[in-house]
């Protein structure tokens, strides 16, 4: 079994108008065995089609910048060399996200590039688990929880790869409590 802690992001407006669709524009994922080894990482940034310009609440909230995006390649290309990444066609795999966005986000371009989506629901939500193995009233952010547990939270919120490699962090030390 292979788990790939992902994290994704997305276009964003302050005060989301009603009419703007989300779309990823970047995938960063850490592949970690059965034994918490860490296999390998994935970091891509994704051209949006439908806004293809970057708000300035969006470039300002995850430090992604215009040009990273505008030489990108789309979803579809991106996705597919994700998938080959993770083994998704080819070995045993959980995605494992804090929270359902991520899920939701693979889902919905998957949706808007006519591509089939069932893959993306081999999943697993880390914030709600983790929120009950601690028996947490609320949910807690992800930089909380890293810090919390003891790590040192490393890179830059709010960017996929950070985010993913300090997921792995908790991950792993939960391993064996996980349950999907």
């Amino acid at each position: 079994m292979n788990f790939i802690i992902f994290d994704l992001e997305a276009t964003c407006w302050q005060g989301r108008p009603p009419s703007m669709v989300q779309e990823i524009i970047e995938i960063g994922a850490v592949r970690m065995n059965r034994y918490g080894e860490v296999l390998g990482t994935f970091n891509r940034f994704v051209r949006p089609i439908l806004n293809p310009t970057l708000s300035a609440f969006c470039r300002e909230l995850t430090t992604i910048e215009q040009y990273e995006v505008d030489r990108s390649r789309t979803f579809p290309e991106v996705i597919e060399e994700f998938q080959d990444w993770a083994g998704i066609w080819e070995e045993d795999y959980l995605l494992c996200s804090w929270g359902n966005f991520d899920r939701k986000m693979l889902i919905q371009d998957c949706r808007l590039h006519d591509m089939d989506d069932e893959w993306a629901e081999a999943h697993i939500n880390l914030k709600r688990q983790y929120q009950e193995l601690r028996r947490l009233r609320r949910p807690k952010g992800l930089r909380s929880v890293v810090e919390s547990e003891g790590f040192e939270f490393t890179g830059v919120h709010h960017r996929g790869i950070s985010d993913a490699e300090n997921l792995a962090k908790v991950f792993g030390k939960y391993l064996d409590e996980w349950w999907y």
